[in-house]
């Protein structure tokens, strides 16, 4: 027996021709209405919708973890506003857990509601992929938003940051600063240490320092993406690290604490590279009255081009400014430095 038009339609859209992208901006789908006039307190929904006409009504399930982070709010933030733009959206989100079962179960109330599409940050994509492969397979295209799922058969889309980059990013800024010193050191305040991207940060520092002979690491501690742990985790570099040139700092969260800890010792004399873009960090960096100088970006903006995303997918169409039919299968963000220089242009991205 034939496939119904809409059976095939829908498996076009998971399965069909993809391409990969890296991009510094927010996507924008080729399926956008007219902005809304209402205003709202997202500054990525700030950010240009399509301007091309309104298409079909599409129904976006949006399941992450629980927000216990900064990063993680501005993403709740960014998806839920940006959805608010397209009239022709409805938005389903779940309340979000770290609990991976609890999670589970939300994603597949989602996928029993028979929604169009799904936007999921897993708080463990490996512990999440079985659930992916059954939107999969129940014909709802998925877009795995960061934390990634272990097989692409459980997403259409994945849509992300460059955790490598970032540490790229953060060790070529500090070399720069620095190529002209002799025998300059370098300390590292890392983030969790069993997590793949906190080892992917320190490789992509590390493979830039050496680019930079005159530069040596002399130092590294893991603190756990809190203030508290920064505070602590600093101290105790400080203490054993009498002098030095640089330091970057995974997060912005724990280097509040970090700061907390310099201002206590009465260091200076060294420039700091924070990590991920907090509100925070980018007032610091204006102001320029602390070591912090620059942060490198992880931008939660990636939950609002997974909105762009899911919508395309779900009226079966591309993206602007691409010549393919069907949106890309990754889309990496850049991890841009944010310094005095620009930081004007990045600080209404900056989140709490």
């Amino acid at each position: 027996m034939p496939e119904s038009t809409s059976v095939t339609s829908r498996r076009n859209i998971l399965f069909g021709a993809a391409a990969a992208v890296t991009t510094g901006g927010l996507l924008t789908a080729c399926t956008s209405n007219e902005p809304s006039d209402k205003g709202d307190s997202s500054k990525a929904a700030d950010q240009p919708v399509a301007d091309d006409k309104k298409g079909k009504q599409v129904t976006i399930g949006f399941a992450g973890p629980q927000a216990d982070h900064g990063w993680l709010n501005a993403i709740n933030d960014n998806a839920e506003q940006r959805a608010k733009k397209y009239s022709d959206v409805t938005f389903e989100a779940t309340e979000g857990s770290n609990d991976t079962a609890a999670q589970i179960g939300q994603v597949e109330t989602l996928i029993n509601k028979k929604v169009d599409v799904l936007v999921v940050l897993p708080a463990d994509g490996k512990a999440l992929t079985q659930v992916g492969l059954k939107a999969m397979r129940a014909g709802i295209p998925v877009v795995n938003l960061d934390r990634i799922f272990n097989t692409p058969q459980a997403y259409r889309c994945w849509v992300g940051g460059d955790n490598y980059g970032m540490g790229l990013s953060a060790g070529n800024y500090i070399g720069e600063k620095l190529k002209d010193k002799k025998n300059a050191k370098v300390i590292e305040l890392a983030g969790i240490d069993n997590l793949e991207l906190t080892k992917q940060r320190t490789q992509g520092f590390d493979d830039a320092l050496k680019n930079y002979p005159n530069i040596k690491k002399v130092a590294r501690q893991a603190a756990d993406f809190t203030v508290e742990s920064g505070q602590a985790k600093m101290a105790q570099l400080l203490q054993a690290q009498k002098n030095f040139d640089a330091m970057w700092n995974h997060d912005d969260d724990q280097g509040v604490g970090a700061l907390r800890a310099i201002k206590q010792a009465g260091r200076e004399g060294f420039l700091m590279v924070g990590g991920a873009g907090a509100l925070s960090a980018m007032q610091a960096i204006q102001a320029d009255d602390s070591v912090l100088k620059a942060t490198v970006l992880y931008p939660p903006t990636m939950a609002a081009s997974a909105i762009d995303l899911a919508r395309a997918l779900g009226q079966g169409k591309g993206i602007s400014g691409m010549a393919e039919f069907e949106i890309p299968a990754h889309v990496t963000l850049f991890s841009a430095v944010v310094d005095k220089e620009n930081v004007s242009k990045y600080l209404p991205t900056g989140f709490k």
